[in-house]
């Protein structure tokens, strides 16, 4: 069986820190040691403590990292994604 996937439009707006567009934050220690992805561009804030963490957003596949330059993607369903700039229009395109 062939099939299209059924359209939904979505809110897409660059990520920016302070915006509340994230959905929590994790130690990036705990990130580093318990991730199976590269780390190389994941945001990372430095709490008054000295804790450095990065920010993520939860969907049906868990926990997923915002990286530097993505885009926070809310379906209208509120399902969120992140996608990086690279990828963002060919994968949506504007209204």
């Amino acid at each position: 069986m062939r099939a299209r996937r059924t359209p939904i439009e979505a809110t897409i707006v660059p990520y920016e820190l302070n915006k509340g567009l994230e959905d929590g934050f994790e130690p990036y220690a705990d990130v580093v040691t318990k991730g199976w992805f590269v780390t190389d561009n994941l945001v990372q804030v430095t709490r008054e403590n000295g804790l450095v963490v990065c920010p993520y957003i939860r969907n049906r596949r868990g926990r997923t990292f915002i990286c530097k330059g993505d885009y926070i993607i809310v379906d209208d369903d509120m399902t969120k994604h992140a996608c990086g700039r690279e990828k963002i229009f060919d994968r949506y395109e504007k209204i």
